[in-house]
């Protein structure tokens, strides 16, 4: 037989590939479709997007939108604030978390377990809203865009069970003991061998953190006032909910503060654009310590 020759396909086998590739085909259509609508529409006619004449391809084609939003300071500030506290925030979350994954992670740390337990009892039990705000009124954080940073949340529970399962099964003790006969203590292992060989887990809970804290919009509605240290999610829910941009009314709108309904729609669509296009543009380089890293931490947990 021929090498060129292909083998044939049973009937079953075609319709099997056809429901395979028909089933992947649809399930990226569902979740691409969405995000190319709200692009069409942030440079389309809001009325035509209203009435359900924009499908496919844009309508009426106008960058308006973009232009007042990279032309407004509030929109800027908001940016500025959530990049300062995502940069922070991370930070401070994989300086604790990782650390203290570790720390879990060794057989020989006797109170390993008693820990762990009081780390897993608050993810089904915290103390609620009003005990949080007054935890946080007494530490002085509110209305400050240190609440954004240092929070009960500053430890993700699932991110510190994900890294504590990852040191201890990818990490042999052995690679310790070698380390320690030749004077090597656990600060040094940590810093020199440990973290080196974790960058698939460090990326992935990066990320998570990253994501939370571009995405918070909460800390900033219950704990903030001050509208200079908003994070953009707030300025963004402000735009979905009451069709306005600027509290002091730039654009048609005049004093009222808002712009004509012809042009509303694609200063929110715009704004969705802007505040996710980092995030998406992250992701790709990070795809492949992502992917890794979640598996490990999941088939070996």
């Amino acid at each position: 037989m021929s090498i060129f020759s292909l083998k044939r396909k049973s009937l079953s086998d075609v319709f099997f590939d056809i429901f395979i590739y028909g089933t992947c085909i649809i399930m990226f259509l569902a979740v691409a479709y969405p995000l190319w609508f709200v692009i069409i529409a942030s440079v389309s006619d809001s009325g035509m997007v209203a009435s359900g004449q924009v499908l496919l391809f844009p309508k009426e084609f106008s960058l308006f939108g973009y232009k007042e939003i990279f032309s407004d300071s509030r929109i800027w500030n908001g940016y500025k604030n959530t990049v300062v506290y995502a940069t922070l925030g991370t930070t401070v979350n994989l300086l604790l978390t990782i650390p203290a994954a570790y720390v879990l992670s060794r057989y020989e740390f006797k109170a390993r377990r008693l820990l762990m337990f009081f780390f897993i009892f608050t993810m089904f039990f915290n103390g609620g809203l009003i005990p949080t705000y007054l935890l946080m009124k007494d530490l002085s954080l509110i209305n400050t865009m240190w609440v954004f940073i240092f929070n009960p949340w500053t430890v993700n529970v699932f991110n510190l069970i994900i890294a504590r399962t990852f040191f201890e099964h990818t990490i042999p003790k052995e690679m310790y003991e070698a380390a320690a006969i030749d004077g090597c203590n656990h600060f040094r292992f940590f810093s020199q061998i440990v973290l080196p060989l974790s960058k698939a887990v460090l990326s992935v809970i990066a990320l998570y953190y990253l994501v939370y804290h571009w995405n918070n919009f909460f800390t900033g509605l219950i704990y903030v006032r001050d509208s200079g240290i908003q994070p953009l999610q707030i300025i963004l829910r402000d735009i979905l909910i009451s069709n306005q941009v600027f509290g002091e009314g730039a654009g048609t709108g005049g004093a009222d503060g808002g712009y004509a309904q012809r042009y509303a729609d694609q200063i929110k669509y715009g704004v969705i654009i802007v505040s996710t296009l980092p995030v998406l543009v992250i992701y790709p380089f990070m795809q492949k310590y992502f992917e890794k890293g979640v598996m490990i931490g999941s088939v070996k947990g």
